[in-house]
């Protein structure tokens, strides 16, 4: 079984949190470390929640880097609507029992980089700040980096506006200079990832699951109504998990290559994903963009990851 070393970039979330409890039980992945970018709320919650996390689950060892506090250019958008005022309500987590990493993210990206004798993966499942960031200050290093696989965009409609998913509405000049990059990228966006939905079957599936199973499911459940008020769902979608998934599994996720734009400029469509599906500017792609998600193997991923952990 071939490993693939990967590096989270979260704003947890309860999505998120779920995506670094299956990064860290997935064998085909190994956690080389894990940074935050203020999103879902605030830069000190979200990584207070990684590190709640990852106690959870006894991985002390994975070092966490805390990132940008806001955007590149704009004030911070959060979403405490949905993620409740600590970014994990709803969840009965402990205190962390061990302290973020005196490197900050960009600094302790650039170094698991340096010292990684193969190409590393990224996964951000939050605002491209600290990607974009990571870009400008270490150029030298984007040969160090396989591909990144990003939560984030949409083909389609928006569920932040009726134009934007929430991670690049947050930070559209990061996202722009992401995919401006040259980078291997693969879009996992809100046509797959509203398919990842947790219903009631997939619920008690996860409360099987020992101690980390019941966290994840309190964490899933926390707001339905919201999702069956706003976007119709009979369930939440695990947004997060589907990019991490995607890396471990790469079956579960069917993408297609195209040539995605980011707007920037107007305030109706600020973070739209602009996705030319077929070809219509005959530009080069710049990313492979997901369009299909196997459910059914993605919640296989998700359960088996998350059995390893309880056992």
């Amino acid at each position: 079984m071939t490993v693939t070393p990967v590096i989270l970039d979260v704003d947890p979330g309860h999505d998120d949190a779920v995506a670094l409890m299956l990064a860290c039980g997935a064998p085909e992945l190994e956690v080389r470390a894990v940074t935050t970018v203020a999103g879902n709320v605030s830069l000190d919650k979200t990584t207070r929640n990684a590190l709640r996390v990852l106690s959870l689950i006894g991985r002390e060892d994975v070092p966490v880097g805390a990132g940008a506090e806001a955007p590149l250019a704009r004030p911070l958008h959060t979403a405490e609507d949905i993620q409740g005022e600590s970014g994990l309500d709803g969840a009965d987590l402990a205190e962390p029992t061990f302290g973020v990493d005196r490197r900050g993210a960009v600094e302790l990206v650039a170094d698991v980089l340096e010292a990684s004798a193969e190409p590393v993966t990224l996964i951000p499942l939050g605002p491209l700040t600290n990607i974009a960031m990571f870009l400008t200050e270490y150029p030298r290093l984007e040969e160090k980096i396989d591909r990144i696989v990003l939560m984030g965009g949409s083909i389609g409609p928006g569920n932040t506006t009726p134009a934007a998913e929430f991670n690049i509405y947050v930070d559209p000049e990061a996202a722009r200079m992401v995919f401006e990059s040259g980078l291997r990228i693969t879009m996992v966006g809100l046509d797959v990832t509203r398919q990842a939905i947790a219903g009631r079957k997939e619920v008690e599936r996860l409360r099987t699951l020992g101690r980390v199973g019941e966290v994840a499911a309190d964490l899933v459940t926390f707001s339905p109504d919201n999702y069956r008020r706003v976007f119709g769902s009979d369930g939440p979608p695990i947004h997060d998990a589907v990019a991490v998934a995607a890396v471990a599994e790469p079956t579960v996720l069917e993408a297609r290559p195209m040539r995605v734009e980011i707007e920037c400029e107007s305030e109706l469509t600020r973070g739209e994903t602009v996705c030319d599906l077929r070809g219509v500017w005959g530009k080069p792609p710049n990313a492979e963009v997901g369009v299909r998600l196997d459910k059914a193997a993605f919640f296989e991923v998700l359960y088996r990851s998350l059995g390893a952990l309880a056992g």
